[in-house]
């Protein structure tokens, strides 16, 4: 066997091994059991201390209802589990899917230091845009409109 045929072989090996190890971001709540890919998604932090999050999750509800086609995931950013995470999810009144782990490693960016924070994520699974602040409906369809937009003028 030569060197770039050893190479090949543990390069092969390490993205196997690598992707094995990618976190199960399972949901918590919603009617989905795993993450979604090949749609438009948002991914919103959220703490119950948090008011300004708590003043956005009715819009959050509300645009995940009227748009089947974006997924819309939460993830408490304490990095609540099991019974205390489902209690806090009831006590915001989130109706979206949460997920029990935090994506941010797998996107490569570091957790957001401002909450809210709602990470917009392409079909392929690129993070195309991180808006700070409350959100409403139409601040959310807004960045998804300009998030195709500036993903068609790439293609």
């Amino acid at each position: 066997m030569t060197t770039n045929s050893i190479r090949t072989l543990l390069g092969t090996l390490f993205l196997c091994l690598s992707a094995c190890s990618k976190p199960d971001f399972t949901t918590v709540n919603g009617d989905s059991g795993q993450f979604a890919q090949g749609q438009w998604q948002f991914i919103n932090y959220w703490a119950t201390w948090c008011g300004p999050c708590r003043d956005e999750i009715p819009e959050l509800n509300d645009f995940a209802k009227n748009h089947a086609d974006i997924r819309i995931y939460g993830i408490n950013y304490d990095g609540l589990e099991g019974d205390a995470l489902t209690a806090a999810i009831a006590d915001m009144g989130i109706e979206f899917s949460s997920l029990s782990a935090d994506p941010a490693p797998t996107f490569g960016i570091p957790r957001p230091q401002v909450l809210p924070t709602t990470l917009v994520i392409s079909p392929d699974g690129k993070l195309v845009a991180s808006l700070m602040g409350p959100q409403t409906a139409q601040t959310l369809g807004a960045a998804i409109e300009a998030a195709k937009q500036k993903s068609n003028s790439a293609n």
